[in-house]
């Protein structure tokens, strides 16, 4: 029979996961890796994985990228049918593979080197002693924790702490560039995070800039002139 845990357990196991997390890890090298090659050496950081781990390294890839350091995610299979023409030497690659077995994410690896033979690789994994780990210039372990699902099977824990790992690496980058609230209001224009990042970095041009865009409103609807979707457009 399959274990029934209750809300407190659930959470009570993530936040254990997180606490476990090792300590050891040569998170320096990884975050070296990174400036010496995206910010010094001008290459991009690509990121990979299948399933869970794709999901999860996809959304890595575009938090780096929108706090100064160029990224993208590139799926293992479909590097295998021309999107590796897209890796190029000065890069340097983060995989995600909680089994560290992932067939497609050791092929990517191969078909890599194959053409960049030092092109360096940072690995998360829950099993530091796996192929891939042998393959890889740094590993990040997530101290393999027990997945908090009543099957035991479904990435739960495992993939919490891969994610926190990812932010880990992401803020440590933003720090050593000194990413300012300009830097993220360039690269970070829409929605909310765009708009409060300009206020923080120039409030008075923001409130301005709104003020006559709110009497220019005014003065043509008053002349009976704004024309259809003109509002959503200036606003």
């Amino acid at each position: 029979m399959s274990k029934q845990y209750t809300i407190p357990e659930i959470l009570s196991a993530e936040i254990e996961a997180l606490r476990t997390i090792p300590q050891d890890n040569d998170y320096e090298a990884a975050i070296r890796l990174i400036l010496e090659h995206v910010h010094q050496g001008g290459g991009r950081l690509i990121t990979s994985g299948m399933g869970k781990a794709g999901q999860i390294a996809h959304n890595i890839a575009t938090t780096f990228s929108s706090t100064g350091t160029p990224a993208y995610f590139l799926h293992p299979s479909e590097a295998q049918h021309g999107d590796l023409g897209m890796v190029c030497e000065s890069d340097v690659m983060l995989l995600i593979s909680n089994s560290g077995k992932t067939r497609e994410v050791l092929e990517l690896v191969a078909l890599t080197r194959r053409m960049y033979p030092r092109l360096p690789f940072i690995l998360i994994t829950g099993n530091s002693e796996s192929p891939l780990s042998q393959l890889v210039d740094v590993t990040l372990s997530t101290g393999n924790p027990a997945e908090v699902c009543p099957l035991g099977l479904t990435p739960t824990t495992s993939t919490t702490v891969m994610t926190v790992l990812g932010d880990l690496l992401v803020v440590s980058v933003m720090q050593r560039i000194g990413f300012t609230y300009h830097d993220y209001s360039l690269r970070h224009h829409g929605g909310y995070l765009g708009d409060k990042s300009r206020e923080l970095v120039s409030p008075e041009l923001c409130v301005g800039a709104l003020r006559w865009r709110l009497l220019l409103l005014l003065y043509l609807g008053r002349a009976g002139r704004i024309p259809m979707g003109l509002p959503h457009s200036i606003l």
